[in-house]
């Protein structure tokens, strides 16, 4: 029997099955508005039996938006769509989630075709905010400092951002503190160079994630899980590091964290990261050893052995996969075939012709 079709239990919500898809901005809506493509994205991805998807970052506010054409939640009229959405991934036995962000430092930047760094305020782009006034590249636009009354102000869209996502339907919701976004900024010393209750020592630099956490929490429902995305190193000297993400995974775990998805990275420009196949896993693999805390591995995983090796072996409870599922939508189905677990995730029924069938053993 294979681990990695195995159902995963989540407070109250079961997962059919191990894999995840990952969060991945497609940079194709207007206002914030999800569109026809989002549908056939993720609609497509439960079909191909994914027991899980994440919708990539929704900003909570305007100003968080990575792009202009990034998915918002920061307004009451984003979640006529999205419920729609969630309901077609539901119905196929799919639970939907969201990860919910705020680009901090790094907003008001040019969709990937589009080109790169910052979107001038004459052509559509806005002023952006951090922890401290210090850029995250010279072509990025130069971050002003949050103040006590911008903070607030995140902490309250994170909530009301959390509200909406609950009403749109989707069951899980992550919150992005990762990939050198507003949160992980704060959490970084690279980053936050303040000296108030914010900024300095450990304590103070997981506040405003930690303070996140309990806003969401407040709102989200006690039987539907809580995911975090962290960074767990910035693979830099002087900058965040995995002992401190084991330090912020205990406390999370006694504050309404679920799961903390573990990735890397994306804080520091030219980080010299070692990529491989499940470079990251290792990560994933020790929190959760030395924290008991439910963990997510991401990161350059693309076969389904590799896969399955990763939660038999408990290096992580659920595994993410994003350029693969752009690249094969149908993963999941194919895995299960792979591994021999195809009676754990059956294929659609209007699929079924196409099912690859084994031959029969002759006695």
């Amino acid at each position: 029997m294979s681990t990695l079709f195995e159902p995963y239990n989540l407070r109250g919500l079961t997962l059919r099955n191990r894999l995840v898809v990952s969060p991945m901005c497609q940079y194709s809506s207007v206002d914030g508005f999800a569109t026809d493509w989002h549908l056939v994205h993720l609609g497509s991805r439960a079909v191909g039996g994914a027991g899980l998807i994440i919708s990539e970052a929704a900003a909570i506010s305007p100003e968080g938006r990575i792009s202009p054409d990034d998915l918002g939640i920061w307004q009451d009229e984003h979640v006529e769509f999205l419920k729609r959405i969630n309901d077609f991934i539901a119905a196929q036995g799919c639970a939907p989630g969201i990860q919910l962000a705020h680009a901090g430092r790094k907003a008001s930047t040019l969709a990937p075709w589009k080109g790169n760094g910052l979107v001038p305020e004459t052509e559509g782009g806005w002023p952006v905010v951090g922890p401290s006034a210090v850029a995250f590249a010279d072509n990025y636009p130069p971050p002003r400092a949050l103040e006590a009354a911008g903070i607030e102000k995140v902490k309250a869209d994170f909530q009301a951002a959390a509200r909406r996502a609950l009403a749109a339907g989707f069951q899980v919701a992550e919150i992005h503190a990762a990939h050198g976004y507003l949160l992980h900024e704060f959490l970084s010393p690279l980053s936050n160079q303040r000296t108030d209750a914010y900024g300095g020592s450990f304590e103070n630099r997981i506040r405003l994630l930690r303070e996140t956490v309990a806003a969401v929490r407040a709102v989200w429902p006690e039987h539907l899980p809580l995911f975090v995305r962290l960074s767990t190193t910035d693979w830099t000297p002087g900058g965040w590091t995995v002992e401190e993400s084991i330090e912020l995974a205990k406390l999370l775990k006694n504050e309404g964290v679920d799961l903390l998805d573990c990735s890397t990275g994306g804080n520091v420009a030219k980080a010299d990261i070692p990529l491989s196949p499940g470079y990251q896993v290792e990560f994933a693999a020790r929190i959760r050893h030395e924290t008991g805390l439910p963990v997510g591995a991401v990161g350059l995983l693309t076969d389904a052995a590799h896969c399955e090796e990763i939660v038999a072996r408990g290096q992580a409870d659920l595994v993410l996969l994003a350029r693969e599922e752009l690249r094969q939508p149908y993963f999941p189905l194919h895995a299960a075939h792979q591994l021999e677990a195809d009676e754990a995730l059956p294929w659609p029924v209007q699929y079924e012709r196409a099912k690859p069938r084994r031959e029969k053993v002759k006695s």
